[in-house]
């Protein structure tokens, strides 16, 4: 192919700059009816419908312990991810395995009055059983199904992983059943709230994972093994020169990746109690969806995504039901004159990104001042009931997921590539 030929096949400058300003709407679009939204469900709150500041509470509590789980699942994708290069979709049925082996450790010291009259011990045993279930059940999905697809196409391994997440759910309902299990109640001693509005169950599960994640990040950076895993995602044939066993730094990769998710199985099943052969479709996706938003591959991203996304899942749909109920007109006026704005003005006269954000912001400002000046529009309401309004949390989530790519394709801690890289 001639240099002609590619000069040919790139983008016209137009057509660039028309798409950068799309992009730009979006992202303006975006913050204008988040802002407005906050302000909505702020303003809405105590009247009819609205929520209270004692509700607002528990679901940042909510969104916290969910949010955890997602991190010290995420963790996984990320680690296997930095080291191998690929997507191990079976590592939402690694968290069900984990989740699903301790219902019956769990029922069996229920059984046996352990549940009740030792709690700590009857937990932190459920939570280890749960641990080495999944750390076991990833040790052998590296060595039976990836092993031999590490020189393969990155195609190839993804498409294995879908694979084994399927044989693995259906093994597991072949097994155990397609029924759901109930996880007995929590110890009587572990009920209620503890303080601040935190349920002592939702503390534990917030302690245990940020306690794990700390623990984690220690290992990561500190050890000798850590500094490996790190070698090793940076270049193994190097690693592999430089005297490290390659083969057992992925093993213990995907060992600690697994370990992670079995905590996560076994405080999903103390919080929501009920898990079967299906429980780590949702959680997985959520968990990866969590990992890309935090930036892929980065341990700290996938964390910080985690905790993100459940806040999303668990406040976003009252920040949208705040912005219809004040009236959906006004966002969108003010989204539409401002991208405007932008887009006849980087189009017009192409300019640095600093200028374009104060001519973005400037017409989003200015449209939001006349609309607040001009009484017709303030008079301008829609009363909006949503039934089952938390089924939109998934709505919320991944629209959150696209939104921060939008905004930075990278993820919230991703890395920027150099150009030649990307190239």
């Amino acid at each position: 192919m001639t240099a002609t030929d590619v000069a040919a096949r790139r983008p016209s400058r137009f057509a660039i700059l028309w798409v950068d300003g799309f992009l730009w709407a979006i992202r303006v679009f975006a913050l204008v009816f988040i802002v407005w939204g906050v302000l909505g469900s702020i303003i809405l709150s105590g009247q009819t419908g609205g929520l209270s500041g004692d509700a607002w509470r528990d679901l940042t509590i909510s969104g916290l312990a969910q949010g955890s789980m997602y991190g010290l699942i995420a963790l996984g994708y990320s680690m296997v991810y930095g080291v191998l290069g690929f997507i191990n979709f079976a590592h939402g049925e690694v968290f069900m395995s984990g989740a699903l082996v301790a219902y019956f450790a769990a029922d069996a010291l229920f059984e046996a009055g352990v549940w009740e009259s030792s709690p700590v011990f009857a937990i932190a045993f459920t939570l280890l059983v749960s641990a080495v279930t999944s750390m076991i059940v990833a040790i052998l999905i590296e060595r039976v199904a990836y092993r031999k697809l590490r020189n393969a196409p990155r195609l190839i391994p993804l498409i294995t992983s879908i694979g084994m997440s399927f044989f693995l759910q259906y093994a597991i309902r072949g097994l155990f059943g397609s029924g759901f299990q109930t996880y007995p109640q929590v110890p009587e001693s572990l009920r209620g709230e503890a303080i601040w509005g935190f349920q002592k169950v939702q503390l534990i599960v917030i302690v245990v994972a940020a306690v794990s994640m700390a623990i984690l990040y220690t290992f990561v950076e500190r050890t000798k093994t850590g500094r490996a895993m790190r070698a090793v995602a940076e270049d193994k044939e190097i690693a592999g020169l430089m005297g490290i066993n390659v083969d057992r730094i992925i093993v213990t990769t995907f060992a600690v990746g697994g370990f992670m998710a079995g905590v996560a199985g076994m405080l999903w099943g103390l919080l929501f109690r009920q898990v079967y052969f299906l429980t780590g479709f949702l959680p997985g996706i959520k968990a990866f969806t969590a990992a890309v938003l935090g930036g892929i591959g980065n341990m700290a991203g996938a964390m910080l995504g985690g905790v993100s996304l459940g806040l999303f899942e668990s406040l976003g749909p009252q920040v949208v039901l705040g912005g219809l109920r004040w009236g959906l007109a006004l966002p969108i006026l003010a989204a539409v004159v401002a991208a405007g704005i932008g887009v006849i003005a980087v189009v017009k006269r192409p300019m640095a990104t600093n200028t374009y954000w104060r001519t973005a912001f400037g017409g989003a400002a200015l449209a939001l001042a006349a609309i607040l000046i001009i009484p017709a529009w303030r008079d301008i309401e829609l009363s909006i009931s949503i039934p089952a309004l938390s089924q939109l949390k998934d709505v919320v989530a991944f629209t959150a997921l696209v939104l921060v790519l939008v905004f930075r394709p990278t993820g919230l801690l991703g890395e920027r590539l150099a150009v030649e890289e990307r190239a």
